[in-house]
Protein backbone atom coordinates (compact mmCIF):
# COMPACT_ATOMS: atom_id res chain seq x y z
CA UNK A 1 0.00 0.00 0.00
CA UNK A 2 2.26 2.58 1.24
CA UNK A 3 4.57 1.94 -2.18
CA UNK A 4 1.23 2.17 -3.96
CA UNK A 5 1.14 5.83 -2.59
CA UNK A 6 4.66 6.76 -2.93
CA UNK A 7 4.23 5.21 -6.72
CA UNK A 8 1.19 8.07 -7.32
CA UNK A 9 3.53 10.74 -5.65
CA UNK A 10 6.18 10.33 -8.11
CA UNK A 11 3.91 10.30 -10.64
CA UNK A 12 1.85 12.92 -10.21
CA UNK A 13 5.22 14.74 -9.57
CA UNK A 14 6.45 13.59 -12.79
CA UNK A 15 3.62 14.55 -14.94
CA UNK A 16 3.62 17.94 -13.51
CA UNK A 17 6.80 18.78 -14.74
CA UNK A 18 6.57 17.19 -17.54
CA UNK A 19 6.19 20.50 -19.79
CA UNK A 20 10.20 20.42 -20.95
CA UNK A 21 9.83 16.64 -21.27
CA UNK A 22 12.39 17.01 -24.55
CA UNK A 23 15.66 18.62 -25.29
CA UNK A 24 14.15 20.73 -28.01
CA UNK A 25 11.17 22.13 -25.91
CA UNK A 26 14.14 22.80 -22.89
CA UNK A 27 16.60 24.57 -25.71
CA UNK A 28 13.52 26.55 -27.32
CA UNK A 29 11.99 27.85 -23.53
CA UNK A 30 15.69 28.65 -21.85
CA UNK A 31 17.07 30.09 -25.07
CA UNK A 32 14.22 32.64 -25.21
CA UNK A 33 14.10 33.58 -21.52
CA UNK A 34 17.69 33.74 -21.08
CA UNK A 35 17.64 35.88 -24.42
CA UNK A 36 14.71 38.13 -22.98
CA UNK A 37 17.46 38.79 -19.85
CA UNK A 38 19.95 39.30 -21.37
CA UNK A 39 18.01 41.71 -23.30
CA UNK A 40 16.94 43.60 -20.48
CA UNK A 41 20.14 43.61 -18.79
CA UNK A 42 21.31 45.77 -21.89
CA UNK A 43 18.51 48.18 -21.56
CA UNK A 44 18.85 47.88 -17.99
CA UNK A 45 22.81 48.73 -17.72
CA UNK A 46 22.33 51.09 -19.67
CA UNK A 47 19.62 53.01 -17.52
CA UNK A 48 22.05 52.18 -14.22
CA UNK A 49 24.66 54.01 -15.74
CA UNK A 50 23.12 57.07 -15.64
CA UNK A 51 21.54 55.88 -12.10
CA UNK A 52 17.85 55.76 -13.24
CA UNK A 53 15.46 54.33 -10.86
CA UNK A 54 14.96 51.25 -12.29
CA UNK A 55 18.12 49.81 -14.01
CA UNK A 56 19.53 46.59 -14.32
CA UNK A 57 17.60 44.00 -12.36
CA UNK A 58 14.14 45.64 -12.88
CA UNK A 59 15.00 45.43 -16.37
CA UNK A 60 15.67 41.94 -16.44
CA UNK A 61 13.26 40.97 -14.46
CA UNK A 62 10.42 42.97 -16.84
CA UNK A 63 11.84 41.23 -19.83
CA UNK A 64 12.03 37.79 -18.22
CA UNK A 65 8.22 38.40 -16.52
CA UNK A 66 7.16 39.41 -19.80
CA UNK A 67 8.29 36.54 -21.70
CA UNK A 68 6.74 34.12 -19.52
CA UNK A 69 3.57 35.93 -19.67
CA UNK A 70 3.53 34.92 -23.30
CA UNK A 71 5.54 31.94 -23.41
CA UNK A 72 3.79 30.07 -21.23
CA UNK A 73 -0.05 30.58 -22.71
CA UNK A 74 1.66 30.13 -26.06
CA UNK A 75 2.89 26.81 -24.73
CA UNK A 76 -0.80 25.93 -22.94
CA UNK A 77 -2.12 25.71 -26.64
CA UNK A 78 -3.90 29.35 -26.20
CA UNK A 79 -5.30 31.27 -29.35
CA UNK A 80 -4.43 34.59 -31.09
CA UNK A 81 -7.29 35.99 -29.45
CA UNK A 82 -6.83 34.66 -25.74
CA UNK A 83 -3.20 35.23 -26.28
CA UNK A 84 -3.99 38.89 -27.15
CA UNK A 85 -6.21 39.09 -23.73
CA UNK A 86 -2.87 38.37 -21.67
CA UNK A 87 -1.03 40.71 -23.26
CA UNK A 88 -3.29 43.45 -22.99
CA UNK A 89 -3.05 42.72 -19.05
CA UNK A 90 0.85 42.76 -19.38
CA UNK A 91 0.77 46.37 -20.57
CA UNK A 92 -1.85 47.51 -18.64
CA UNK A 93 0.27 46.20 -14.98
CA UNK A 94 3.47 47.40 -16.89
CA UNK A 95 1.95 51.04 -17.20
CA UNK A 96 1.54 51.00 -13.75
CA UNK A 97 4.61 49.46 -13.23
CA UNK A 98 6.17 52.46 -15.32
CA UNK A 99 3.89 54.93 -13.13
CA UNK A 100 5.77 54.48 -10.42
CA UNK A 101 9.07 55.90 -11.82
CA UNK A 102 7.49 59.07 -12.86
CA UNK A 103 7.33 61.48 -10.28
CA UNK A 104 5.99 65.85 -10.64
CA UNK A 105 8.42 68.20 -8.76
CA UNK A 106 6.21 70.70 -6.56
CA UNK A 107 6.15 73.99 -7.69
CA UNK A 108 9.22 73.52 -10.17
CA UNK A 109 6.53 72.00 -12.17
CA UNK A 110 9.32 69.13 -13.64
CA UNK A 111 8.39 65.55 -14.54
CA UNK A 112 10.92 63.13 -14.02
CA UNK A 113 11.18 59.84 -15.04
CA UNK A 114 9.22 59.01 -18.21
CA UNK A 115 11.71 58.60 -20.08
CA UNK A 116 12.39 55.21 -17.52
CA UNK A 117 8.60 54.83 -17.54
CA UNK A 118 9.31 54.54 -21.20
CA UNK A 119 12.80 52.37 -21.23
CA UNK A 120 10.12 49.91 -18.64
CA UNK A 121 7.41 50.17 -21.36
CA UNK A 122 9.35 48.62 -24.08
CA UNK A 123 11.53 46.44 -22.26
CA UNK A 124 8.36 44.56 -21.46
CA UNK A 125 7.41 44.43 -25.51
CA UNK A 126 11.04 43.20 -26.25
CA UNK A 127 10.51 40.21 -23.57
CA UNK A 128 6.90 39.55 -25.02
CA UNK A 129 8.67 39.48 -28.29
CA UNK A 130 11.69 37.04 -27.20
CA UNK A 131 8.25 35.02 -25.74
CA UNK A 132 7.27 35.12 -29.01
CA UNK A 133 9.92 33.53 -30.53
CA UNK A 134 10.74 36.50 -32.44
CA UNK A 135 14.33 37.04 -31.36
CA UNK A 136 15.89 38.72 -34.47
CA UNK A 137 13.11 41.17 -34.35
CA UNK A 138 13.78 41.52 -30.06
CA UNK A 139 17.33 42.38 -30.92
CA UNK A 140 16.78 45.02 -32.99
CA UNK A 141 14.16 46.55 -30.77
CA UNK A 142 16.88 46.54 -27.91
CA UNK A 143 19.53 47.99 -30.21
CA UNK A 144 17.07 50.59 -31.12
CA UNK A 145 15.99 51.05 -27.43
CA UNK A 146 19.83 51.56 -27.18
CA UNK A 147 20.83 54.27 -30.04
CA UNK A 148 17.57 56.23 -28.17
CA UNK A 149 18.90 56.17 -24.66
CA UNK A 150 22.69 56.89 -25.05
CA UNK A 151 23.15 58.79 -28.77
CA UNK A 152 19.95 60.46 -28.80
CA UNK A 153 21.05 61.50 -25.33
CA UNK A 154 24.17 63.10 -26.05
CA UNK A 155 22.43 65.03 -29.76
CA UNK A 156 19.86 66.46 -26.76
CA UNK A 157 22.81 67.66 -24.84
CA UNK A 158 24.57 69.11 -27.10
CA UNK A 159 21.54 70.65 -29.77
CA UNK A 160 18.98 71.49 -26.94
CA UNK A 161 20.43 73.33 -24.42
CA UNK A 162 16.97 73.39 -22.01
CA UNK A 163 17.74 69.27 -22.43
CA UNK A 164 20.37 69.48 -20.34
CA UNK A 165 18.30 71.31 -17.12
CA UNK A 166 16.14 68.62 -17.46
CA UNK A 167 18.38 65.81 -17.36
CA UNK A 168 16.23 62.73 -15.94
CA UNK A 169 17.90 60.07 -13.28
Amino acid sequence: MNADIGAQVIGALVGEFSDLDDVAGLTRVASRLLLALLLGAMIGWERERHESAAGLRTHMLVALGTALFVLVPEQAGMTLGELSRVLQGVVAGIGFLGAGAVLKLGQLRQIRGLTTAASIWATAAIGATVGLGREATALLATLMVLLVLSVLLRVERRFMPRARHRRER
